[in-house]
């Protein structure tokens, strides 16, 4: 694994987030705190009740108004279902996925970062240290159904089927042996069927193609309910984690401990031996299924940007041949458009790109921030520090290096560092009084994006070859060197305002013993 000396180095402090390795000793350390947890004995649906409660409580994002950042939320009363509980939002808010992480919202994507040259690879422990398996349930079995056995969401009344939002698919290149971890959406089709969507080039989709060409199915597992650094690792894409890497060994750098795996009971692959839940199965070759086969919607679900996606016409199958689960156990979810998945994808996004700037311009950049607006993928704020007239180029330089860093990223904004990247009105306010359109905007045509967002097909830009292509920019609102001075932010007499103020929390002043400025 290569490594770069000169990436940031902020670390997170195990002991703050105590023994973490699944997600019950994850919650337990916001299980106090009404702002990141709370949770319900009152019934609730699944079927698009559920989420359409946690859009007020704390979907966020891109999600439709009016919605919220909030806390994450367990559902006790699971109608239809016995003895489970669904938990929804719990990386819903960036401060909640640093605590959880042990550091700070400001450090964490440097802390994700550092992770990599930490990075230890996952191991496997017999069955009797993993908790999943402590109930197994075969659909060799008679009367087994999956749809009976697990409560999984709709996000609303127009989704093609129940859908696995928050499922983390584990598979084997069956030519090199290599493994990889990806999330995905995955429809419930049947008793023991499922359907999964896999984006162009995902590297699961690889190894299930592999095993197509030779008329053989791909064993995977699907994990639920998992240590939130696991899931975060999991969503690094190439170039930062290549074909070969295993995201599950930058989990174990950010707990300073390996993720433990345990073989599945009934295909040859691994599991995550401390989730809530699993589904082993097979993904079959040469089988595809209409995703609204039962429905007939038209629609998927909602997505990161915002919008329903449509329903595939032709996606793989799987065959379910187990479920294991915990005692007790409890079913991750997410709705899909809300602020836990710009965190899921964006802290990544951040981390990979502050890697990829350092190693070209150590210290330029200050901070980036895959803004909620883009769903953690479409939109990065950066910002940087300018010390001579050429870096004008070299901002600009920096934006390039994001974009070839993350495929999927579709617009940059680059700011001076007196501007807060995780400030709407702030970045705004640059935009508006440091940037002209004619000469500051920097159009890219014809690059790879990302399918589900609507404007990158060819019906809504007929020069664009086909879905998924799109036009890139960089939106400059740095301030020009040569007019630094005029540029210059009215600056305030800096003053402690908790004398005058002390029922108000001031997070620029936490650990800063009490000033004198009231004497």
């Amino acid at each position: 694994m290569s490594t770069i000396e000169s990436a940031p180095v902020a670390t997170n402090d195990p002991s703050a987030a105590g023994r973490v390795n699944d997600l019950r000793s994850a919650l337990a350390l916001i299980e106090d705190d009404p702002q990141h947890f709370i949770e319900t004995d009152h019934p609730v649906d699944p079927n698009a009740q559920l989420a359409g409660v946690y859009k007020h409580i704390g979907a966020g994002g891109t999600v439709q108004r009016p919605t919220r950042t909030g806390p994450a939320m367990r559902f006790n009363t699971i109608t239809g279902f016995d003895d489970i509980s669904v938990i929804v939002g719990v990386l819903a808010d960036r401060a909640r996925v640093a605590k959880l992480l042990g550091t700070t919202s400001d450090n964490v994507n440097e802390v994700i970062a550092a992770a990599f040259d930490d990075a230890i690879q996952p191991v496997v422990v017999d069955a009797d240290q993993a908790p999943v398996q402590e109930q197994v349930y075969l659909a060799s079995d008679e009367g087994f159904d999956i749809r009976k056995l697990l409560p999984a969401p709709t996000n609303t009344p127009k989704d093609a089927a129940p859908f696995f939002c928050e499922g983390l698919l584990l598979g084997t290149d069956p030519e090199t042996g290599h493994s990889d971890v990806t999330i995905h959406r995955i429809a419930v089709q049947g008793k023991d069927e499922l359907s999964i969507f896999f984006s162009p080039g995902r590297h699961i989709e690889v190894f299930r193609e592999k095993a197509e060409r030779v008329g053989k199915p791909l064993p995977i597992t699907i994990n639920m309910g998992l240590d939130p650094a696991i899931l975060v690792g999991a969503c690094f894409e190439a170039p930062t984690t290549p074909f070969g890497y295993d995201e599950l060994q930058v989990a174990g750098g950010l707990r300073h401990e390996a993720v433990q795996l345990v073989k599945a009971k009934t295909v040859d692959e691994h599991a995550i031996a401390r989730a809530e839940i699993v589904i082993e199965g097979e993904l079959l070759p040469n089988e595809r299924v209409r995703e609204d086969q039962n429905s007939d919607t038209g629609h998927a679900m909602p997505e990161f940007p915002g919008y329903n996606g449509p329903a595939n016409p032709e996606l793989p199958v799987m065959r379910v041949t187990a479920v294991t689960t915990r005692k007790h156990p409890m079913l991750q979810t997410l709705v899909g458009p809300g602020e836990e998945h710009t965190n899921l994808a964006g802290i990544p996004t951040e981390a990979s790109v502050l890697r990829a700037v350092e190693a070209a311009n150590p210290g330029f950049v200050k901070q980036v921030y895959s803004h909620t607006s883009g769903g953690g993928k479409f939109l990065l704020v950066m910002s940087v520090h300018k010390t001579k007239a050429a870096d004008d180029g070299y901002a600009r330089q920096a934006a390039l290096v994001a974009l070839a860093t993350y495929r999927e990223l579709k617009n940059v904004i680059l700011v001076d560092d007196d501007v807060d990247v995780f400030d709407t009105n702030d970045v705004m306010w640059a935009m508006t009084t440091r940037m002209q359109g004619n000469t500051d905007i920097i159009v890219i045509p014809g690059v790879a994006g990302h399918v589900l967002d609507p404007s990158q097909q060819p019906l809504y830009d007929p020069s664009l070859p086909a879905k998924g292509v799109t036009s890139k920019t960089i939106f400059d609102a740095t301030a020009p060197f040569h007019m630094r001075d005029e540029m210059t932010r009215a600056q305030f007499l800096e003053v402690d305002p908790r004398p005058w103020a002390p029922t108000l929390h001031f997070p620029e002043y936490d650990g800063i013993p009490l000033g004198d400025d009231a004497a």
